[in-house]
């Protein structure tokens, strides 16, 4: 194709979140970096973390080894320690590289009158160990860092760009990764990079799910994209739900704090009862994965699609003064939380699993690394504590841009891709299927692979993905590419790996819960999936 644009770089990174463009400032005063954005650079699922970064600043009262030991508790029995304590050991350093970056963590003064890091405590920390930018850390990382790439004169940004698939040469003694090839979404065109190393730093997938607090861009790209080149995945099991965001059809992807439930806010059904107390005695202070379970046992066993969070018998100043922000986005719908209940519905909020690495950040395939939530390190095992994603980005994307450093002199030039071949293929007249079946896909996930699941429901789940998989590659194989397509490619694929690995697994552990096997196993192992060789 004569249209088709060629870009040389030395390091292309795919995703622009925290760790991308953490990975992009640590390379370029040293080579060139080229960072594909699917869509703006803010959109990523960096710009709405709301709680903090953990990281052992007070030594008096705290640990590295007590951020190790509650972290490995919170992973269930599944977390790699040594990588625990290489991302725990390495936590401040890479604090202070953000600081050092302008990123505004809140400040307070101790007792002396001395100037100090506000450290406040989450779900799973034994101690006070989370900076914060007040409730929107990720918003503050994320603009930081946007400003800072920005301004650099080596890296070039490519909004609006998706990832199609890695270009592997396999004609080398080993698989190695010598570019991909890219989507164009303005110029609707297909487009080719060649660059001595790629990082993918794409999120996660919990666009899979119905019901998810993550943006659209969170669609599996590079998970689906490394297993489709040949990379080991693991863990794909373990999908983090969060119990309370919001349903309603103009204000998707929103989440009720839990610090809601906190204050006393009481989880009801349709009929206004309330059902928390019969399943712990905790009620709706109960660990997060019980209130989730809770509540989809609610919605399955009534048919409802929702269930309700009610504070309105609080006072009304009180609820305003605690909660303005969600006061604020659900009165913007017509929604008065003084006066009325909150429809809400448990949400996918992350991916424990993912791309296979070690702790440089390096898969199975040569020059191809992973970093963030599409990696999988073994830090998190079968759930993730909070505070500890955004983390595992800066502290991994630091390991991979050391590794890349140490080798980038003695690597070759950037050699010519493979043209892209669409001479047999045509413009589709049936967007109509794609629609159908991402609604399709969303939905059975949801309802066979969510937070209870059990044999039966897995194995329905696995027989209808594959027939949508295969109903997605002839559409594939036939019609021009496009942003919905590409997406719905990577879903399918990431959703069969989510159901192969559950099935794997028997046993309820961390995220994981199945009525067949509800009990813990002896001797716990990490679920790996590997490709069939090419």
């Amino acid at each position: 194709m004569n249209d088709t644009k060629h870009h040389i770089t030395d390091v292309v990174i795919i995703g622009s979140g925290a760790a991308g463009l953490s990975l992009a400032l640590s390379l370029a005063n040293y080579c060139k970096v080229s960072v594909i954005s699917k869509g703006a650079l803010t959109e990523g699922s960096t710009m709405y973390a709301q709680g903090g970064i953990a990281a052992v600043f007070d030594k008096q009262n705290d640990s590295i080894e007590s951020h190790v030991e509650d972290t490995l508790q919170a992973g269930a029995g599944l977390c790699d320690r040594e990588a625990v304590h290489y991302t725990a050991t390495n936590a401040k350093q890479c604090l202070k590289w953000l600081i050092e970056q302008g990123v505004p963590f809140d400040m307070e003064f101790d007792e002396k009158g001395k100037e100090r890091f506000h450290l406040t405590r989450e779900g799973g920390h034994s101690h006070r160990r989370i900076l914060h930018a007040a409730d929107a850390t990720g918003k503050a990382v994320q603009s930081t860092l946007i400003s800072r790439v920005q301004a650099h004169p080596d890296i070039t940004l490519l909004e609006f760009y998706n990832a199609i698939d890695l270009i592997i040469d396999k004609q080398a003694q080993e698989p190695v990764v010598k570019g991909l090839y890219v989507y164009n979404r303005k110029k609707e065109q297909v487009e080719s990079i060649s660059a001595k190393f790629v990082a993918l730093a794409t999120g996660g997938a919990s666009k899979v799910y119905l019901y998810t607090s993550n943006p659209d861009v969170s669609s599996g790209d590079g998970i689906a994209m490394a297993w489709r080149a040949g990379c080991k995945v693991a863990n794909m099991e373990f999908n983090q739900f969060h119990p309370t965001s919001l349903y309603h059809p103009e204000l998707q992807n929103f989440l009720i704090t839990e610090a809601m439930r906190g204050e006393g806010a009481h989880l009801k059904r349709p009929d206004g009862s309330r059902f928390m107390p019969d399943f712990d005695e905790r009620a709706e202070l109960a660990p997060r994965d019980i209130v989730a379970r809770a509540i989809d046992f609610e919605m399955k066993r009534l048919g409802a699609n929702c269930v309700y969070l009610d504070i309105s018998h609080k006072d009304k100043d009180f609820i305003i003064e605690h909660f303005p922000t969600i006061y604020a986005k659900c009165l913007s719908v017509g929604l008065d939380i003084t006066k009325e209940a909150i429809p809400v519905v448990p949400a996918a909020h992350y991916t424990c699993g993912g791309v296979m690495t070690d702790f440089s950040g390096k898969t199975d395939i040569s020059n191809l690394y992973a970093i963030g939530e599409v990696a999988y390190t073994g830090l998190h095992g079968a759930n993730r504590m909070a505070s500890n994603s955004l983390l595992e980005c800066i502290v991994f994307a630091h390991a991979a841009a050391k590794d890349i450093l140490s080798k980038i002199e003695q690597h070759p030039e950037p050699s010519g891709v493979p043209a892209w071949d669409e001479s047999r293929v045509t413009d589709s007249d049936e967007e109509i299927v794609i629609t159908h079946n991402w609604h399709e896909l969303r939905l059975f996930m949801w309802d066979y692979v969510g937070i209870v699941r059990s044999t039966k429901r897995l194995e329905r789940a696995l027989r209808r993905v594959e027939l949508l998989k295969q109903e997605i590659h002839e559409y594939y194989a036939n019609f021009r590419v496009s942003n919905n397509l590409l997406e719905l490619r990577n879903l399918v694929q990431v959703a069969e790996l989510i159901i192969r690995s559950a099935l794997e697994r028997k046993e309820s552990r961390g995220l994981h819960y199945t009525l067949d096997y509800p009990e813990l196993s002896d001797n716990p192992m990490p679920t790996i999936l590997k490709p069939k060789s090419n």
